[in-house]
């Protein structure tokens, strides 16, 4: 079985940060990301793998025997926009919708929100969005 890419590491997200984004609009928005994360999952950052600012952990286990251990909110402050790593379930999709259609200019996949900048979101709506999708990654995946 392939060993996961994206896992804990004791790298400093500050350090990453401050060599990795060259944009001063994405730094200042990185470290308001970072308030924001903390606020809602009440752990501390930290990376996973080279580019990953995770917050807490969860252990998940697919029908395949795959497994491993991915954080329950996270982002990455790449350079076309930021992505923010958000799971949600398709049993939510009418839920997920409607919170996507206030968010604000993002661009959206199955597990990923991608936006430019946090002042074209609602933070309030982001916030909203982290919240239940810890919630739901901790139903999907009850022993943590």
């Amino acid at each position: 079985m392939a060993k996961n890419k994206t896992t804990e590491t004791e790298n400093n997200v500050d350090d990453f940060i401050s060599a990795f984004v060259e944009d001063e609009t994405k730094r200042k928005d990185s470290y308001e990301l970072i308030k924001i994360m903390q606020e809602v999952t009440g752990f501390e950052p930290k990376m996973w793998g080279p580019s990953i600012i995770g917050f807490g952990s969860y252990h998940y286990k697919y029908d395949s025997g795959h497994e491993g251990d991915a954080p329950l909110a996270a982002f990455s402050p790449r350079k076309a926009a930021i992505s923010l790593y958000v799971y949600s379930p398709s049993d939510e999709k009418e839920e997920k919708e409607e919170l996507l259609s206030k968010l604000g200019k993002h661009k959206a996949s199955k597990g990923c929100l991608y936006v430019k900048k946090l002042a074209d979101i609602d933070v309030e709506i982001l916030k909203k969005m982290i919240s239940l999708s810890i919630e739901n990654t901790k139903k999907l995946y009850p022993s943590n």
